[in-house]
C-alpha cells in the first residue's frame, strides 16, 4: 500500500474509485519500532477476518499466498473475496470448526511503519491463548459485533488488557452493514465501551464503525456508506499510536546463567530487563544484598560500554560474589522490592482454578519459587465490581491473591516494569500453567506499620552494615527491614531535615 502526504487516488476494496484521506506527516510517530498489538474480542466477532483484511489491503499477501488462500476458500462471497480469516487460522481444527484457537502473529507493513498483529482466540475456554498474546502488546483492537454488542467475553478480553498494562485500546464496532449503518446503534456502543474502559483505567480509545469482510475503514474508508463518519481509519490509528516506553525503574538483570569458561573469568548472563548499566556503575545482587561494581561488558561479538532494556549481555564485577540463576542484579539508588509476601492480580487458566492454601510453583523470567496463593477478591465482569471471595478462584476467574513465599522474593510492581512484576503459577504435580499474574505490591507496604511496633534507622559504616545485614536476626527479617546506601552527606542531610520535622 502506497500512502503519501497527499491525497491520492487509489483502488477501494469494492472496485470503485476513492481518494484516500492525507495523512499528516507532522504527526507520525518518530519511534522506527514495530508496534505490536493484538485483536481480542467475543466469538465470531471477525477477529480473523479483519486481520486477513488487513493482510490483502496493504499487499502483505503474496502471490503464492493468495493462490492457495482463494483454493482453500472454495466458494468466493458475494464480493468475489476469499475467506480473509483463512490466513490466520492454520490449524486443522480451526479450519473445521471457523473458530481460532491458538495465537497467530503476523508481519505486516505500510510506507510510514511496521506492526507486528496477534490474532487471538475468542472462546472463553482458550481465555489463556488471548492472555499471552496481550503480554507483548503495545495496542488492542477489541472487536464487537454491531448486532450484539458488549458481551462478557468482551468485558473479560478488554479487563485482562488492561490488567497486562495495556492503555491503548481501538474499538472496532464491526460487521456495520449489518445493522444498516445506523449511527445510534455506534454511538450506543462507543458509550458503553468508554464507561468499560473508564472502570479500567483506560484514557487512550478510538472507536471505529466498520465491516471487516467489505473493507470498510480499515485500510480505505467507508465514506460512502458512513458519510456521518468523519474519523480516521483502523491503518491510520495504527500508524500514529505509541511503542510502550521503557518503564522508569533503574537497571535489572535476571541472571540466567554464570559464565566460567576458566578460572580466571566469571560472567553473569541474562536480558537487560529495565533500566541501563555502564562500566563502574555500583550494583546490588539480590535477594543477598551483596554489593559489587561493574567492570566489563561484553556481547557475543565485543565488549561494549553500556547495555540497555532488551541487549543480552555478559556482566563481570569487580569481586568475587555469590551469584546463582534466577538471582537479579540491579542498580543501587533504584532497587525492587524483596520480601516474603506480595499482592497480585491474576487470571485463572485451568480448570481446577487456583485453590487457597495450595502450594505451587511460581516462576517469573528464570528464577522458580514455591508460593501459597490466596484468593481474596474476584472481578465480577457483569458489573465491573470486585467482590470479596475466600474460596476457590474458578478457571478463567479474574482475581486478586495474597502470595507467601517460602524464601525472599523480588519484584518490581507490573505497572513499574512488566518482565520483572509478572509470573506464572505451574501446578508441581502436574506441570501444567495454572494461572498467569502481575505483582501489584509488597504486602507490608500496604499494611504499614502497626501501633505496637518499633521502627529504628541504623547508620553504619558500608562494610558493618553489610556484616550486619548477613546475620540470622537480619535474615530472617529481611523484608521488614529498608536498607538504604548514601553517602555521609546524604545521610546528615536526612537527618537535619527529620530535626526540623520535629
Amino acid at each position: 500500500m502506497t500512502v503519501s502526504a497527499t491525497a491520492q487516488a487509489v483502488e477501494a476494496p469494492t472496485g470503485t474509485i476513492t481518494a484516500f484521506p492525507a495523512v499528516d506527516a507532522a504527526r507520525l510517530p518518530r519511534d522506527t519500532r514495530p508496534l505490536r498489538l493484538i485483536t481480542c474480542g467475543s466469538v465470531d466477532d471477525g477477529k480473523s477476518t479483519l486481520i486477513g483484511r488487513l493482510l490483502w489491503d496493504t499487499k502483505a499477501v503474496k502471490e503464492d499466498q493468495a493462490a492457495t488462500l482463494r483454493r482453500d476458500s472454495g466458494k468466493q462471497n458475494d464480493l468475489g473475496l476469499p475467506d480473509f480469516a483463512l490466513l490466520l487460522d492454520g490449524l486443522q481444527a480451526e479450519r473445521e470448526q471457523g473458530i481460532t484457537i491458538d495465537v497467530a502473529y503476523r508481519y505486516f507493513a505500510t510506507d510510514k511503519r511496521s506492526f507486528i498483529v496477534a490474532d487471538t482466540p475468542g472462546h472463553e475456554q482458550y481465555t489463556r491463548n488471548m492472555a499471552t498474546g496481550a503480554s507483548t502488546a503495545d495496542l488492542a483492537i477489541l472487536l464487537v459485533d454491531a448486532r450484539t454488542g458488549l458481551l462478557e467475553q468482551t468485558r473479560r478480553h478488554a479487563t485482562i488488557a488492561s490488567l497486562m498494562g495495556i492503555k491503548q485500546f481501538v474499538l472496532a464496532v464491526n460487521k456495520f452493514d449489518l445493522v444498516d449503518y445506523d449511527r445510534a446503534r455506534f454511538d450506543q456502543i462507543s458509550h458503553q465501551f468508554r464507561e468499560l474502559a473508564l472502570s479500567l483505567g483506560v484514557r487512550q480509545i478510538t472507536a471505529i464503525p466498520m465491516s471487516a469482510l467489505k473493507g470498510e475503514n480499515v485500510v480505505y474508508d467507508g465514506k460512502a456508506s458512513m458519510p456521518w463518519y468523519d474519523g480516521q481509519t483502523l491503518v491510520e490509528v495504527l500508524e500514529l499510536a505509541t511503542v510502550r516506553s521503557a518503564q522508569t525503574v533503574g537497571f535489572r538483570l535476571p541472571v540466567q546463567r554464570v559464565s566460567r569458561p576458566g578460572e580466571s573469568f566469571r560472567g553473569y548472563q541474562g536480558t537487560v530487563a529495565g533500566g541501563s548499566v555502564k562500566p563502574g556503575d555500583s550494583v546490588v545482587i539480590l535477594p543477598s544484598g551483596m554489593v559489587a561494581n561493574v567492570t566489563k561488558i561484553i556481547t557475543f561479538d565485543l565488549v561494549r560500554n553500556a547495555a540497555v532494556t532488551g541487549d543480552a549481555i555478559t556482566l563481570v564485577l569487580d569481586r568475587q560474589v555469590d551469584v546463582s540463576r534466577g538471582d537479579m542484579i540491579v542498580s543501587i539508588d533504584s532497587q525492587p522490592q524483596v520480601g516474603l509476601d506480595f499482592d497480585a492480580q491474576l487470571v485463572a487458566l485451568q480448570s481446577e482454578g487456583i485453590q487457597p492454601g495450595r502450594r505451587y510453583w511460581l516462576k517469573s523470567g528464570s528464577r522458580r519459587q514455591r508460593v501459597t496463593a490466596n484468593p481474596f477478591s474476584q472481578l465480577d465482569l457483569k458489573t465491573g465490581s470486585w467482590n470479596q471471595r475466600t474460596g476457590l478462584l474458578p478457571m478463567n476467574g479474574i482475581g486478586k491473591v495474597h502470595l507467601s513465599f517460602d524464601e525472599n522474593a523480588v519484584f518490581d510492581a507490573y505497572e513499574q516494569n512488566r518482565t520483572t512484576g509478572a509470573f506464572i503459577l505451574i501446578d508441581p504435580d502436574t506441570n501444567n500453567t495454572v494461572a498467569g499474574g502481575m505483582i501489584t505490591a509488597k504486602r507490608s507496604s500496604l499494611t504499614g506499620f502497626r501501633s505496637d511496633e518499633t521502627r529504628v534507622v541504623l547508620s553504619l559504616p558500608a562494610d558493618l552494615a553489610d556484616q550486619l545485614m548477613a546475620t540470622e536476626l537480619f535474615s530472617r527479617r529481611r523484608d521488614e527491614t529498608d536498607l538504604l546506601r548514601m553517602t555521609a552527606g546524604e545521610a546528615s542531610q536526612i537527618f537535619k531535615d527529620a530535626a526540623v520535622d520535629i
